[in-house]
Order: structure tokens, then sequence, then C-alpha cells
């Protein structure tokens, strides 16, 4: 009896310390002057889930993203490049209902619009790879490759064993891969690469005292560049799943095969990341090779990450869904949606624009799935079209308007892509491209179930009381 009256005091001592230290915590968040409601969301974490509620904030709720990501003078050489040429096009015109989206990007991104670029929508993540292989054998210079998943099987030892073949041949060879995508490939995985004399960096390694400021902000691109002439970049990771499928079923992924002008974006964006992964300035002429016209397509290629206070991605389609007038369809597979984005979506299918959003029936997580759920009724209730994908696992991340603009990338509907992870997005002008998008959007329809506000509101009680909880992590998943 007095051991369990010693494990009750012990308990109510550890219990009582919690407290003051959740107390504290709260009042730095609320001073932060967060988003208020991923301030709520975290205040409920920390009254509710006691102990467990402040490792979780340690690990994933601490704001360190003023950190310096790269200094100014590196920054400006590596995109000097794609400024000069973009000065050298001697000015491009945009759509002019778009004038304003393409100034917002360079102005924030130096997302500089590049004429003249052939640009391809890839529906198979198995042509995706093809492709992949054989842009890869047919280097000549450099590769640069950079994916958040890099697995360790069938798929992963393929790219990997190309690579290397092509650092044995003289061929520069440059990989990045995200430390927590990657958390249980082992490093000698990568060993192959190295060996050949290609180079390996892990974005924001992970590792314990310093787990709690790194951890939270990962970097979620995925972009190839070959010789600079080259890219590909959309939601696509490296990994048997992507191919093969799952239990659920075929994985729908999207990419964009780009050449031309356009590349440079691409190429800017990795070069970025390799100098904060790698300390090293990789910005030479040779890099940005002179590209002739290829095609008729305007490209922004946008980044975004955790550094100041311009959500550039995140914005940038609350403006192209703003500025639709006939369609705007979307598909993303993880929804979580802030305040602005909602209120765009909402918006744009009040006044008759006809708004679709599509997104996996069941995805790879069922939390996920349950906070999603929890964002329908509002944007059903506003005459968006909601289509649940039943053929498998979509990933897609593409919006398409208007038979104009698309976006394809590397960013979900959420906080987390939003706020904290570190995302990549091509903004292309043109109508063929968008044409293929729509088509591909169709197409899925036919996989897909629509939901229908009736049927929502159906749902059983304990349906709505799991999303409604999952909803309030949903700022910090």
């Amino acid at each position: 009896m007095e051991q369990l009256l010693n494990i009750d005091g012990l308990f109510g001592y550890l219990y009582l310390i919690n407290n003051i230290m959740a107390v504290f915590v709260m009042v730095y968040v609320v001073l932060d002057n967060r988003n208020p409601i991923r301030t709520l969301a975290w205040i409920m974490v920390l009254l509710f889930i006691p102990f467990l509620g402040l490792l979780l904030y340690f690990f994933f709720g601490r704001n360190t993203r003023k950190q310096k990501y790269i200094n100014r003078r590196s920054l400006s050489q590596i995109q000097q490049r794609s400024h000069l040429y973009y000065r050298s096009q001697g000015g491009v015109v945009p759509p002019a209902k778009y004038s304003h989206l393409v100034a917002y990007l360079e102005n924030t991104a130096s997302a500089y619009p590049v004429a003249g670029s052939n640009v391809r929508v890839i529906g198979s993540t198995a042509v995706f790879v093809e492709e992949l292989l054989s842009a890869i054998a047919a280097a000549r210079e450099h590769i640069h490759l950079q994916f958040y998943i890099f697995e360790n099987d069938e798929l992963g030892t393929r790219v990997r064993d190309a690579l290397a073949a092509k650092a044995r041949e003289g061929v520069e060879v440059r990989v990045i891969y995200d430390s927590v995508g990657c958390w249980s490939v082992p490093r000698a995985f990568f060993e192959e690469i190295r060996f050949a004399g290609g180079q390996v960096e892990a974005f924001l390694q992970v590792r314990f005292p310093i787990l709690g400021d790194r951890l939270n902000y990962r970097n979620h691109r995925k972009v190839v560049v070959v010789d600079g002439s080259v890219g590909f970049v959309g939601g696509c990771n490296l990994a048997d799943r992507y191919v093969k499928g799952t239990a659920q079923g075929a994985w729908r992924d999207t990419m964009l095969a780009i050449s031309g002008a356009a590349v440079h974006g691409l190429q800017t964006s990795f070069l970025i990341d390799w100098y904060f992964a790698n300390n090293s300035l990789v910005s030479g002429k040779r890099y940005f090779p002179q590209a002739l016209p290829q095609g008729g397509a305007m490209v922004q290629v946008a980044q975004s990450n955790p550094v100041g206070s311009n959500r550039v991605i995140m914005s940038s389609l609350v403006m192209l869904i703003g500025a639709a007038r006939e369609y705007v369809y979307i598909q993303t597979p993880y929804l979580a949606l802030t305040d602005s984005i909602i209120l765009a979506m909402r918006n744009a299918a009040l006044s008759g624009v006809d708004v679709r959003l599509m997104i996996p029936r069941r995805s790879d997580s069922r939390l996920a799935d349950y906070a999603s759920y929890s964002y329908l009724g509002t944007l059903l209730e506003a005459g968006v079209k909601v289509l649940l994908y039943n053929g498998g696992m979509l990933h897609c991340k593409t919006v398409v308007s208007d038979d104009v603009i698309s976006s394809v990338g590397s960013a979900n509907f959420d906080f987390r892509s939003f706020y904290y992870n570190f995302e990549v997005s091509a903004f292309v002008y043109d109508a063929a491209v968008a044409g293929k998008l729509k088509n591909l959007f169709i197409t899925d329809e036919k996989s897909s179930l629509t939901l229908t506000a009736r049927s929502y509101a159906a749902r059983p009680f304990a349906r709505r009381c799991l999303e409604s909880a999952a909803r309030l992590f949903s700022p910090i998943l």
C-alpha cells in the first residue's frame, strides 16, 4: 500500500510539473501571434493530452522558421542565371487576368515567368519512372535529383544503380533526400552513389538532441534536372508503391516533364536546396544552358518554405481560385484547409464557378482521412462538387482552371505543406497543358463517387466525432 501511495505521489508531482510547463507553453504560443486556428489546436493538445502534448509541441510546435535559410548573396548568385534569361526575353506578356498572380510569384519567390518551354503531363507513375530512367541514361554533364522519399526497394534500387552508373562515367550526380521521408532507409543504401563519385545529402539531418528543431520542417519537393535542359516536377516519390500500388489499389499521381528555359527554375530550386544541404555554391553558366524556344508554354517555378512570412504557394492558389470564371478542378491526397483557401473556394462556387475537389475515398492515413472529411461540409454547402476517388490512392497535387492555367507540384492542400514544408510548384500558362490536366481529372471522375450534402449529413454520429477530433490536430499534422 505504501508503495502505491509513493507511486501516486510521484505521478501527482509529475502531473503538477506538466501543468505548470503547459501553462507557460500556452502563454508562449499565444504571444507568438500564430494563426489563431493553429494556436487553438496547440492549446487543446496541451490541455487534454498530459505529458505527450508537451513532447508533441517540442518536436512539432516550436516556431523556428525565422532561422536563416540561405544568405542573400549566395541566393542572388544562384538566381541570377534565371533572372538574366528572363530579362533577355524582352518582356513576357501573361494572360491579362493572371497578371497579378505572375507579379506576385515574381516578387515574393523570384519565380520568373519564362516563355517558349515545352511541358508534357505524365499521368502514370510507371511512365514517369521509365522517362526518368531514360533521362538519366542520356545524361552527359550532370544529374540533379531530389525526392522526399527515396525508398530502399526495387524501384529505389533501380534509380540508385542508374545514378551510380552515370557517376562512374564521369557525369556529375547530386542527390538530395529528406531525412524524415527516408527515415527507414539505411545510410548504406546511398553509398553506392558515393563510391561511384556522386554526391548525396540528407536535407536537415535529424539527430538527437537537435531533433526538435528539425523534425517539423521537411523538404517535400520532388525535382529532377538533367543537363540543365530536361526536368521533372510533381507529386511522385521513388518507392514501389507508386508504381505497383498497395492493398488499396493503384497509386495515381501526376508529374510534369519540362524542357526549355523553364528548366532553369527547377535548377534554381535544386541548387538553393543543395547549398543548404551541402554548403557548397553551384551556380556556373553550364548549369543554365542557353535554351531555344521549344514550345508555347509560359511557366513559373515557385518555391515555398517555412522561412519568412510569405506563404507563397498557398497565396498563389488563393489567387488562382479567385481568378476562375468558368471552372477550377483540384486534386489533393490530404485536406486540411486554411481559412483563406476555404473562403476562395466558397466564393468561387457561390459566384457560379464550377468548383470541383477530388480527394481519395481512403488515403494511406486514416487520421488524415478523418481530418479531410471534416472540411467538406462547408464546401458542399457553398456548391463545391466533392469527388471521392475510389480507384486506389489518389496522390496528385494538381489545380487546373479555365483552360488556361494549371499548377502541378509537391504541395498538398493542408497546413503542413502551406506552413511547414519546403515545397515547389510549377504554374503553367498553356491551353494544351490545361486541357490535358482537365481530361485527366474527368477520367478520374469515372473512378470516383460524388459526395452529396445529404449523404454527408447522414454520417454516423461516431464518425462525426472522429472527424471533429482529427480536425483539432489537422493544423499540426
